[in-house]
């Protein structure tokens, strides 16, 4: 009877153990990119900025309104299109943020400036989840390397927690604040298929406490 319970015991946390690994499995499958998302990140000279989309395209339009889906950050074709954002942003005029699905592309991944740290740097975060928000909002200028000709004031939440993973698959945590935050929601938002063209119109009926924080408010794009 005793080697019996002993058998028992065992079969069951291996069967834990093959449930485990087969969730596992299926979650990176999950996260794996199709060959139309690796045809775009690839397509030309891979060290080369990737095309920014743009609203007034309809294809394109409809790409930055899809909600993303996380991916696989040991993947090598994740590095390539965290390369080719950075780019991105690079060639523009004032930009301090970007989204994947602005360069075709619906999975989590993002860059931004970083106003909140000494030189002002900018990093890629992998698959960024917004964990909390302050009640507090700033009211700020904000427009999008996507839509052309379109600025206006939007509410942010003042200080939020953000939770992401590097290209080594290291999990972070950490507290922004100030305009970085801002950029943080403007580019989340990219994530959710959501436009500050689109936003403006939900917010109008919701109230606010409004701070005036930013850190940097003459920039023109994100």
């Amino acid at each position: 009877m005793f080697s019996l319970r002993i058998f028992a015991r065992h079969f069951m946390n291996m069967r834990n153990i093959y449930f485990l690994c087969i969730l596992f499995m299926g979650f990176m499958n999950a996260q794996e990119l199709n060959s139309q998302e690796t045809a775009i990140i690839n397509e030309g000279d891979i060290n080369s900025a990737l095309p920014i989309y743009q609203t007034t395209d309809d294809h394109q339009h409809q790409t930055l309104l899809n909600l993303s889906t996380e991916i696989n950050p040991f993947d090598p074709n994740t590095a390539t299109l965290v390369k080719r954002m950075k780019e991105a942003l690079l060639s523009t005029k004032g930009g301090v943020g970007i989204a994947a699905p602005q360069v075709g592309i619906n999975r989590k991944v993002i860059w931004v400036q970083r106003f909140d740290k000494e030189g002002n740097p900018l990093e890629y975060f992998i698959n960024p989840v917004i964990i909390w928000r302050s009640e507090l909002q700033n009211l700020g200028p904000e427009g999008d390397l996507s839509i052309p000709d379109f600025r206006d004031q939007f509410y942010r939440s003042k200080v939020i927690q953000l939770e992401y993973t590097d290209l080594k698959g290291e999990k972070h945590s950490e507290m922004v604040e100030g305009f970085t935050a801002v950029i943080f929601q403007h580019e989340i938002d990219h994530l959710f298929g959501i436009l500050i063209s689109d936003k403006k119109e939900k917010e109008k009926n919701d109230s606010y406490k409004q701070v005036e924080a930013y850190k940097k408010s003459d920039s023109t794009t994100r």
